[in-house]
């Protein structure tokens, strides 16, 4: 989008956090609120949402490219908005066509590139995962921390997370641990390892290129990126041990796998994850243990819609409050000491589990396109039970 007349160009983009650049047939999304880590904020759904339906309906269009500036690529959704907002209309907007988006990004029509230079968090890493192409770099870094909050893994990663080798789903889930860009290659949550310092002239290449062919564009890629090993401490050294501790049924068996295990000689590094584990809150935890282990046996569909019911009753403190008892420790009041309630994993019961997975009515859940029920683009969240209330 140009700026009007009489606008300072570099002000403008100053401005703007989601940037769009119009080259041939390419199209190219840059994220644009570096002081803030490009979180997602309602606008930024809001815009991507238009940018990602138009140019999958234009004739010209071949190749999307995503990026993002400063420190981070992005940190996630926008925590002081669920904060402050909680289950008020704008938030449950901002949900409800974040979680559409999804949807028509991991089916896309058009072949995708997603630049991650630096952090993808939560539902960044949402935005990058199910791109045609992923490339990554040294400074990359992958976590989804929602557990720890008192959330769950969202915007589709309990999907993605539960098609990781394995348990690997759970272990990251569970403990929101990070992954750097060799990891990501490794697993399947990245295609290419490009070092930063290749990644002007790839952009450069792939905007110049005159054809939207995947193989074409791969080889592409292909020129620029090299082959990388795990690093030293990379936790996939672990798989195993981890396959072994995070397939048990129950976080509570988890915890017990975990402490057992840690006991033996040479196994120092589980006293992290346990230190990690006991720390966040109960009841993310069991939401989010529970939220991957059914997206095994999932559509994309079913993932989204399971989870906006699982956002939609932790916003309204259907069980509990711990997500905004967990934001305001991490964000707002920054003491570090949440005060999770319930406090213990036992008081969480599969009844009261069972609370926040409960579909809802028809016209309040998230629609997602069916054939002949739903066309593609459609499902709108104006078109929805909460638009009209």
């Amino acid at each position: 989008m140009a700026p009007t007349s009489g606008e300072n160009t570099s002000d403008y983009a100053k401005e703007q956090a989601v940037l769009d650049e119009e080259i041939g047939h390419v199209r190219l999304i840059t994220l644009n609120n570096p002081s803030k880590l490009n979180i997602i904020t309602p606008e930024v759904v809001k815009r991507l949402a238009v940018l990602y339906e138009k140019w999958e309906k234009a004739d010209d269009v071949e190749i999307i490219i995503i990026k993002g500036v400063g420190r981070a690529f992005c940190a996630g959704g926008d925590l002081r908005m669920f904060y402050h907002g909680k289950a008020e209309k704008h938030v449950i907007e901002a949900v409800y066509k974040m979680y559409w988006l999804e949807y028509h990004i991991h089916t896309y029509k058009k072949l995708l590139v997603a630049i991650v230079h630096a952090t993808a968090m939560g539902g960044g890493a949402s935005l990058t995962v199910p791109s045609t192409f992923t490339v990554v770099t040294e400074k990359t870094v992958l976590a989804a921390p929602e557990a720890g909050l008192g959330f769950h893994t969202d915007a589709s990663l309990s999907y993605i997370l539960s098609h990781l080798p394995g348990h690997l789903g759970e272990y990251l889930a569970l403990t929101g641990a990070r992954v750097d860009g060799a990891d990501m290659l490794s697993i399947g949550l990245g295609t290419h390892y490009v070092p930063s310092e290749k990644l002007p002239e790839l952009e450069k290449c792939l905007v110049n290129l005159k054809s939207g062919d995947k193989g074409i564009v791969r080889a592409a890629i292909e020129e620029f990126s090299i082959e990388v090993q795990l690093g030293e401490k990379s936790i996939l050294h672990n798989r195993l041990l981890i396959d072994k501790c995070f397939s048990n049924d129950t976080v509570e068996e988890i915890v017990e796998s975990l402490i057992a295990e840690g006991n033996i000689e040479g196994n120092d590094w589980i006293q992290g994850i346990i230190k990690i584990l006991k720390r966040s809150s109960p009841t993310g935890l069991k939401m989010t243990l529970k939220s991957v282990r059914q997206a095994r046996n999932q559509t994309l569909g079913e993932c989204l819609k399971k989870e906006f019911r699982l956002t939609l009753n932790t916003l309204r403190g259907v069980i509990s409050n711990d997500m905004y008892e967990g934001i305001r420790a991490q964000t707002i009041d920054k003491d570090f000491s949440p005060k999770w309630n319930p406090t213990s994993l036992s008081e969480i019961t599969e009844e009261k589990l069972d609370l926040v997975f409960q579909a809802f009515d028809e016209e309040f859940e998230l629609q997602i396109p069916q054939e002949e029920k739903i066309p593609r683009w459609e499902g709108k969240f104006e078109s929805s039970g909460y638009n009209v209330q």
